[in-house]
C-alpha cells in the first residue's frame, strides 16, 4: 500500500473522461424519447397527424398512421436505452442511433419534422461525435432468444384474436371477407393501419384497430425490455479459481472475519496480475457487488481492485463493495468512491468470555432455562459428522429457514459441510430443536454462517449454543468468534441515549420500523447480549447518484428484497 495514489487512481479517472458528454447524451435521449411520445399521444399531436410533409409526399392516411405508431414506439425505446447509454453500453449507442435516426425519418409523415424531427437528427449527430465514449460490452446474455420469443408469442396473440374476431363477427357488421383478407387485416391493424375489411359498425372497427396496436406496440416494447434489461450472469467458477481462493485464504485468512464468505457458489472472480490478492463479487441489476475485503496480501489489494473495476469499466457496471473492513474501505476510497458506514460486525474474544458478572445476566438466565428444560448441546468439527448427520441437519436448516430464499451474501456461505467448519447443536430428548454452522476464520477464529432454531423450540436456545460453544472455544483451538451483523447500530444507540437530538431519535425511530420487516434491532439486541467488540462495516459505490442502484442490489443478493420478485417471475415466463 506504498504505492502513489495516481497509480491507484488511474482507472478510475480513466472513467471520468466523457462523463460529461455521457451524461448530456443520456438526458438527451430521455427527453427526445418524451418529446416523441407526446408528440403523438397530446390531442395536438393527433390532430396534427397529417402535416404540411406528408401532403407534398402525397402520403395516404395510413402511412401517417402507421408512422405515428412508428415515433411511439421509438420513443418509448428511446427513453429505455437511456440507461445503458448512462453505462456507456456500445449496443445502446447502436440502437439509439438507429432509433433516433428512424424517428427523424418518421415524422416526415407528421406536422413535427421541423421540431422533434430536426431534433432527432441533433442526437444522431451527437450520438456520432462521441461515440468513442459507448465502449462497454455487452452484459453476458442468459437466454438470448427470451426477447424473440415474446416479441412472436405478443404478435401471435394479436393476430389470432383479431382473426377471431373477423372470422366469427355477423355479416351485418361487416362485408363478407375471405380467409386470406381476414388475415390481412389482422396483421396491418398490428401496424395501426387499415386493412381491407369494410365495417357496418364503428366499435368493431376501434375495437379490431386497439387489439392490434396493443399487441403491436407491447410485442416490440416488452421485446425491447428484455433485449436491453441489465442481464445477471450466472457465476460458474471453476475448480482452478476455488484452489486459487482456498489458498490466499490459508495464507491470508486470518486478517478478515468474513474471508471464508468468498467461496460462495454464486460469485466471481478476479485476480490481481500477480495472484496475490483477489476480489470476489456477483452482478445484479447493472451493479458488480463486491463481498467484504480482498482475500490474499493487502499490499496486492490495488493489483485486485484494478482489475475488478477494469471489468465492471468494460461491462458498464456499477462497482460497489459490501461489507467492508476500515482498512479495505481506505483502499477502495483511493479510487475515488464514496464509502458509508452500515453497521458494526459482534466480535467475541472466546478467551475472555464467561457468564459470570451482572452484564450476562439476561444470558445466563436464558442457559440455565434451557438447560432445566432439558437441552444438550454438542459441538463437533464438520469431519466428525458422518454424511447421514450432515444431510440430516441440512434438511432441518432449510425447513426452520424463515424465508422462501436463502438470506445472505457478505456474511453467509450458502451451504452446509464444509471442511473445518464447526456445527452445534442443541437437542431435547434425542430430538435436534437447533443448529448452528461457523466456518473457519484463520487458524483461531470462528465465523457464524447459520443460526436455526425449531419454531417450537423454547426460548434460548440460540443463547444457549453460542455460550456453549464460546466457554468450550479454547478446547477446539478457537480464540476469536464473529457473530451476527448489527446494521447501523450506532444510529441506535444514539438515538436511544437520554438528550439524543432529533435527528438521531428520529433516525432511531425509522430503524424500529424498519425492524418490523428485516431484522435490525433484534439482532442488535441480541449481539449485544455477549458483550462482543464492535467492528465497523462499510459500503463502497461510486457516488450518491448510484446509490439507488447498489442499494437495490445488495439488498436483493442479502435476500433482503430489492426488485420485486413477483414481477421479475412475471416478466420471466
Amino acid at each position: 500500500m506504498g504505492r502513489p495514489l495516481t497509480g491507484y487512481a488511474r482507472p478510475a479517472l480513466w472513467r471520468l473522461t466523457g462523463a460529461a458528454s455521457v451524461a448530456a447524451i443520456t438526458w438527451t435521449t430521455r427527453l427526445v424519447g418524451l418529446v416523441a411520445v407526446l408528440s403523438v399521444v397530446l390531442p395536438a399531436g393527433r390532430r396534427g397527424i397529417r402535416g404540411q410533409v406528408a401532403e407534398w409526399l402525397e402520403l395516404p392516411q395510413d402511412a401517417t398512421t402507421a408512422a405515428a405508431a412508428v415515433v411511439l414506439v421509438t420513443g418509448v425505446l428511446l427513453i429505455l436505452l437511456a440507461s445503458g447509454l448512462r453505462r456507456r453500453k456500445r449496443r445502446a449507442w447502436q440502437l439509439a442511433l438507429a432509433a433516433s435516426l428512424l424517428l427523424a425519418l418518421s415524422h416526415l409523415g407528421l406536422r413535427h419534422v421541423f421540431g422533434a424531427g430536426m431534433v432527432s437528427v441533433a442526437l444522431a449527430a451527437a450520438l456520432l461525435l462521441n461515440r468513442r465514449y459507448f465502449i462497454a460490452l455487452p452484459d453476458p446474455v442468459t437466454g438470448k432468444w427470451r426477447a424473440a420469443r415474446v416479441f412472436l408469442q405478443l404478435v401471435l396473440a394479436g393476430l389470432v384474436i383479431n382473426f377471431g374476431l373477423l372470422s366469427f363477427a355477423p355479416r351485418s357488421f361487416l362485408e363478407p371477407l375471405d380467409w386470406r383478407g381476414r388475415l390481412a387485416d389482422a396483421a396491418l391493424s398490428l401496424f395501426g393501419v387499415s386493412g381491407p375489411a369494410v365495417f357496418h359498425v364503428m366499435w368493431l372497427d376501434d375495437l379490431t384497430t386497439s387489439v392490434g396496436v396493443v399487441f403491436g406496440l407491447g410485442a416490440v416494447l416488452i421485446a425491447a425490455y428484455f433485449l436491453l434489461r441489465s442481464a445477471e450472469p450466472a457465476p460458474h467458477p471453476t475448480e482452478a479459481e476455488k484452489a486459487r481462493l482456498r489458498e490466499l485464504l490459508e495464507q491470508h485468512g486470518g486478517r478478515d472475519s468474513l474471508g471464508y464468505f468468498a467461496l460462495r457458489d454464486d460469485k466471481f472472480a478476479v485476480f490481481s496480475k500477480t495472484g496475490k490478492a483477489a476480489v470476489t463479487y456477483r452482478v445484479i441489476a447493472g451493479a458488480a457487488v463486491a463481498s467484504a475485503d480482498p482475500l490474499g496480501d493487502s499490499e496486492a489489494w490495488p493489483g485486485a481492485i484494478e482489475e475488478f473495476l477494469e471489468v465492471c469499466r468494460r461491462h458498464g457496471w456499477v462497482p460497489a463493495a459490501m461489507g467492508c473492513s476500515e482498512l479495505g474501505a481506505t483502499v477502495w476510497a483511493r479510487y475515488h468512491l464514496d464509502v458509508l458506514e452500515i453497521g458494526d460486525e459482534a466480535i467475541v474474544d472466546a478467551s475472555a468470555f464467561t457468564l459470570d458478572g451482572r452484564a450476562m445476566r439476561g444470558v445466563r438466565q436464558a442457559v440455565s432455562r434451557t438447560k432445566r428444560a432439558g437441552y444438550e448441546v454438542r459441538v463437533r468439527r464438520t469431519e466428525d459428522l458422518s454424511p447421514g448427520e450432515l444431510a440430516e441437519l441440512e434438511a432441518l436448516a432449510a425447513n426452520w429457514r424463515g424465508s422462501a430464499t436463502e438470506r445472505g451474501f457478505s456474511m453467509a456461505l450458502g451451504r452446509m459441510g464444509d471442511p473445518g467448519s464447526v456445527l452445534v447443536t442443541a437437542e431435547q430428548a434425542g430430538r435436534t430443536r437447533g443448529v448452528l454452522q461457523f466456518v473457519p476464520w484463520g487458524p483461531d477464529g470462528l465465523s457464524l454462517d447459520v443460526m436455526r432454531r425449531d419454531r417450537a423450540a423454547d426460548n434460548g436456545v440460540n443463547e444457549l449454543m453460542i455460550s456453549e460453544l464460546l466457554l468450550g472455544a479454547r478446547d477446539h483451538g478457537v480464540r476469536y468468534v464473529s457473530l451476527n451483523f448489527a446494521a447501523f447500530r450506532k444510529l441506535l444507540e444514539e438515538g436511544r441515549r437520554i438528550g439524543a437530538g432529533p435527528v438521531a431519535r428520529i433516525s432511531a425511530k425509522v430503524l424500529g420500523l424498519v425492524s418490523h420487516w428485516i431484522q435490525i434491532e433484534s439482532l442488535y439486541r441480541f449481539n449485544a447480549k455477549f458483550q462482543p467488540n464492535w467492528v465497523p462495516r462499510f459500503l463502497v459505490f461510486p457516488g450518491v447518484r448510484e446509490l439507488p442502484r447498489v442499494g437495490v442490489a445488495v439488498f436483493e443478493a442479502e435476500g433482503l428484497g430489492g426488485r420485486s420478485r413477483w414481477l421479475m417471475r412475471m416478466l420471466q415466463r
